[in-house]
């Protein structure tokens, strides 16, 4: 699709006349119908208004010249697993789970390999391919190939304290947390039942947390997951394919 169907069908999508368009963009009408004509394509600061706009990258604006592949995993990309920085822009070099709040969350090839490999072996990969592809694969990332595993930013230690802090509950069944991953909040947002019989979810679906799930050590099949971040401290459990969830920790930091 080119840049000025993308417009328009955006455009059509948000309910905006060209006018209110131009309006929120600081353009003139005639701006907005050269772009949707064809005639002229939006200059690089208007990309970055019209994508905070209309939540989309400026790659899929362009009309996606570019297939976008995560620099540090390897994950292809589409704008709903774009990072984001602080001020809400995408970063289109990297993935949501690997970028988050402006900061890495992997400084370590292993411990991504480990993530990685976990979910590829859902998907019937076995783990001894799917352990050397990634290998192999993640050295050409620009990511590793800049060093960046070195500068963490404070994100590693930020990491052990949340460890020791779930550690510390001594919550019934539940193994020793070792490590903690990015994790997406549309992912992970249950929802919980309430006495009353209604429902509750309790995290923010385009937040990144971090977490991970453990099997529960008192034999009843259940699992543990482990979800934080700077203000929340958050213990769940629930069945197989997260069926019969339970709150049983919620609290703010």
């Amino acid at each position: 699709m080119e840049t000025k169907n993308v417009i328009l069908e955006l455009r059509n999508k948000h309910g905006l006349s060209q006018d209110e368009l131009a309006e929120k963009v600081f353009v003139t009408r005639q701006a907005v119908s050269r772009w949707e004509t064809g005639d002229t394509v939006p200059n690089t600061e208007t990309l970055k208004l019209l994508s905070k706009l209309f939540d989309v990258s400026i790659n899929t604006l362009l009309g996606s010249p570019r297939q976008l592949k995560c620099q540090c995993c390897g994950m292809p990309l589409e704008d709903g697993s774009i990072s984001k920085e602080p001020d809400g822009s995408f970063n289109e070099d990297y993935c949501r789970w690997c970028y988050a709040d402006g900061k890495f969350m992997y400084h370590n090839m292993d411990d991504l390999i480990d993530v990685c490999v976990k979910h590829m072996a859902e998907q019937g990969i076995s783990e001894e391919q799917a352990r050397s592809y990634m290998k192999e694969m993640l050295p050409k990332l620009d990511y590793w190939k800049q060093g960046k595993e070195l500068e963490d930013d404070g994100v590693e230690d930020f990491k052990q304290k949340l460890v020791e802090e779930f550690n510390s509950l001594n919550i019934e069944g539940m193994p020793k947390v070792e490590k903690l991953n990015a994790l997406v909040g549309a992912y992970v947002n249950i929802e919980y039942p309430l006495p009353n019989g209604k429902t509750v979810k309790l995290l923010d679906d385009n937040a990144t947390y971090l977490g991970d799930q453990l099997e529960s050590e008192l034999g009843d099949g259940r699992f543990f997951g482990v979800i934080a971040n700077s203000d929340i401290l958050m213990v769940v459990s629930y069945g197989k394919d997260i069926t019969d969830p339970e709150l049983i920790l919620y609290k703010k930091r």
